[in-house]
């Protein structure tokens, strides 16, 4: 279905190619994984195969592109969508229909399929996807994982031999994340369709059973084979990429890690007479007594039809790591901002004792930093040092203390040899810090980041933690809102879950994950370490701090 040879592409805009002599071979219903670093090529590679290069990005070819046999760069964009239909990691973004059932209709209504027909096949899909009690409302008003079925159906509806998916989960809760992988399976079994994914969360996909996995790095290839050779490998590690977080484990307890085993299906590995040494109970951490830094307390914020914040009370302490979870919808962002207050919530917030509920939005800022996942949603500036200055200057401060207090708070954010630097030099996971800079420079003690690792390689994954870390070491709070329960466990001291606007428990990483009833309640989902440890017939709790202090000590 899909044959590069010695392919390769460059931009207009850049001087060398992005993708070089690529050789690959995809064959008729295989799912293959496309797995790469930031920057790797990987992107351009699923821009390729769907057709926005080079009908809306455009650049030079050499070597062979051909799907289902035909010359692909001599395809229209209408040939294109065909053979090939796209499912977009932001949702939203992909929605045209007002409704769900206009939405799923569009593909058919440009192929000027009848109406009766169109209305046939409408109801199937919606019957298969479970979307059927959903036809008449917005797709924008779903949750994560009804909205991944929707754009879903909008591209199964046009039977298109190969589907191409660009980090299917990346916005989606634990549990929506893992009904999205089953669906996938399922529907990739009943169509028989080419699946071809390109996904960071490689742990979680390999649920779907993959027949190969292609590796990606600097543009050319470095893999092509299956799970099980990929994994008995160093690669994934040497390429940025995070591995199972189960294979860690195996590694750190000695198990020889070969190609002829299963490595992509933990339970059908022989792991018998594997053993740990766990820590001892003390060097679990304990709950501080230091005073809180902030206090929340009968926290409620709703809207005219419904709840969304229920009476919530929680405390902060300085240099702690708050991790927030649970599903999409359940109102982690809208805590965060009401703490901001971007959202005018009831109750009372403290501040050292003091109440500050009457703060503005301004004053607020010099205690409370709020990062959104999106960097680039934050930045207005073109230069780093103005970016970073734009709120000193906002509140008519002094240029020359604007100079110092800035370049500080460059030094603590490891970006003060770049301080002359234009931000579009800069890469996401320096953006990022760019808008961390910009919040620290006004004061805030208190940092509230959604997703600070989201859509990020190993390499940059591990980069911005050890950056939060030391922001934590110095005192500041960080709260981390987050999906991945790899970062809670190993990077947080303390875990909210949240759900339907009230929170259900307040707990350690591990206690929480090792809740099998709150891990359902939540739509979480436990590592893979748990898992390992039933298999092992140890207490999960102890191999998850066995592994978390042998990961630091590793520089895992």
């Amino acid at each position: 279905m899909i044959e590069l040879k010695n392919l390769s592409f460059k931009y207009d805009a850049q001087a060398e190619p992005t993708l070089k002599n690529l050789d690959v071979t995809i064959a008729e219903g295989e799912k293959v994984l496309i797995a790469g670093p930031s920057g790797s090529g990987k992107s351009t590679l699923g821009q390729l195969l769907n057709g926005i290069i080079p009908h809306i990005y455009k650049g030079e070819m050499s070597g062979e592109f051909l799907l289902a046999g035909q010359p692909a760069f001599g395809l229209s964009i209408y040939e294109r969508s065909q053979l090939v239909s796209t499912v977009l990691q932001d949702t939203d973004g992909q929605f045209i229909g007002l409704s769900v059932a206009e939405d799923m209709a569009f593909a058919l209504e440009n192929d000027m399929v009848e109406q009766a027909d169109m209305k046939v096949q409408v109801a199937k899909w919606a019957d298969q996807l479970e979307l059927t009690d959903f036809l008449h409302q917005r797709p924008q008003d779903l949750s994560g994982g009804q909205k991944q079925r929707v754009s879903l159906a909008g591209v199964l509806i046009d039977e298109s031999p190969i589907l191409l998916f660009d980090e299917p989960l990346a916005n989606l809760d634990p549990q929506a994340g893992r009904d999205t992988i089953a669906l996938i399976k399922q529907l990739q079994a009943e169509t028989g369709a080419t699946t071809v994914i390109i996904e960071h969360r490689l742990e979680e996909v390999l649920a779907l059973e993959l027949d190969r996995i292609i590796l990606i790095n600097e543009g050319k290839l470095i893999f092509n084979g299956t799970p099980s050779s990929l994994l008995a490998t160093t690669l994934l590690v040497e390429n940025g990429i995070r591995e199972p977080l189960y294979l860690s484990v195996l590694r750190e307890l000695g198990y020889d890690l070969t190609a002829d085993k299963p490595l992509d299906k933990l339970n059908a590995l022989d792991v018998t007479g594997l053993t740990a040494l766990p820590l001892p109970q003390e060097n679990q951490p304990s709950a501080s007594d230091v005073r809180p830094i902030l206090s929340v307390r009968n926290l409620s914020f709703g809207y005219t039809d419904r709840m969304v914040l229920k009476e919530i009370d929680l405390d902060l302490r300085a240099g702690e790591r708050l991790a927030i979870v649970g599903k999409n919808g359940a109102g982690k962002s809208t805590l965060a901002k009401a703490l901001c207050r971007f959202v005018e919530a009831d109750g009372e917030i403290l501040w050292q004792g003091q109440d500050i509920s009457g703060d503005s939005i301004k004053e607020r800022a010099e205690r409370i930093g709020y990062v959104l996942q999106n960097p680039n949603q934050m930045i207005s500036q073109t230069m780093i040092f103005d970016e970073v200055a734009l709120g000193l200057r906002l509140r008519g401060i002094d240029e020359a203390e604007i100079e110092k207090r800035v370049h500080d708070v460059l030094k603590v954010c490891g970006l003060y040899t770049m301080r002359k630097w234009p931000i579009s030099a800069l890469s996401y996971g320096q953006k990022k810090r760019v808008t961390i800079a910009a919040i620290l420079v006004l004061g805030a003690k208190v940092l509230l980041l959604d997703e600070p690792t989201a859509g990020q390689d190993q390499a940059h994954y591990q980069e911005m933690m050890a950056f939060l870390d030391d922001l934590a070491k110095a005192g500041h709070t960080i709260v981390m809102i987050t999906h991945d329960m790899q970062l809670m466990l190993e990077y947080s001291d303390r875990c909210i879950v949240v759900l339907n606007g009230q929170i259900i428990a307040d707990q350690l990483p591990v206690a929480v994950l090792s809740d099998l009833h709150l891990v359902k309640q939540a739509h979480l989902r436990e590592t893979s370490i748990f898992t390992l440890a039933q298999r092992l017939g140890m207490d999960p709790i102890e191999l998850s701090y066995f592994y978390k202090e042998r990961s630091q000590q590793d520089g895992i």
